[in-house]
């Protein structure tokens, strides 16, 4: 009989530390639920007067052309619903832009050849390689003009014929999630693209 009560005392015990460990375990996680996710009164937490409204973390995302690809054509099918003149973007060993244009009352095929040099700031600037419009030959400032006149464009976008470029204006892209996008780096030939991801604490209700 006593080994028999020193087993049952041993299960309970165990039993005990086990949901004495559970009870730990959901504690902690309602706490750190609490902390991320709860408002807080103005004196939770003590911040600088010039960065109070500012606060933030920084992200890096590490991805592959083929998922930017994917990501920048379904943005651009949405852009692109209802306009007359389409175009795809693919990620090679540059940037290429291929779709048509309406040149001289006809519809010819363009295809442009993009090299993205990231800027300080975190946007792009994508400096014309070649471009051609089909059997025409034309100055590379008028098909640019062409496009910029043609081809629907994000507003964060800006085609410039005369210094035969295109600035993307990446941080200045509005996102419902309040979130803001940089460009770290862009390697294409080594299939290496790094984004910063700057994420107010705000967006989850911290102020």
């Amino acid at each position: 009989m006593s080994t028999r009560n020193q087993r049952l005392k041993e299960k309970n015990k165990w039993k005990t530390l086990f949901y004495s460990l559970l009870a730990l375990n959901i504690a902690f996680i309602i706490l750190i639920a609490a902390l991320v996710f709860w408002p807080g009164s103005r004196g939770d937490i003590t911040l600088n007067e010039e960065n109070e409204k500012n606060v933030s973390s920084e992200f890096f995302v590490r991805t592959t052309k083929k998922n930017l690809n994917d990501l920048i054509n379904t943005y651009l099918a949405q852009l692109q619903k209802g306009s007359e003149h389409q175009y795809q973007v693919s990620l090679d060993d540059d940037v290429q832009l291929i779709g048509e244009l309406p040149v001289f009352s006809t519809t010819v095929p363009l295809a442009v050849h993009l090299e993205p040099l990231v800027q300080e700031n975190g946007d792009i600037i994508l400096k014309l390689r070649s471009i051609s419009v089909g059997l025409l030959e034309l100055p590379n400032k008028i098909i640019m003009e062409f496009m910029k006149e043609y081809l629907s464009m994000p507003e964060w976008v800006t085609i410039v014929p005369n210094e035969e470029a295109i600035y993307l204006a990446v941080t200045e892209i509005k996102m419902k999630s309040n979130f803001h996008v940089a460009v770290e780096h862009i390697d294409l030939e080594a299939n290496n693209l790094v984004f910063k991801i700057n994420v107010p604490y705000q967006s989850f209700g911290i102020d």
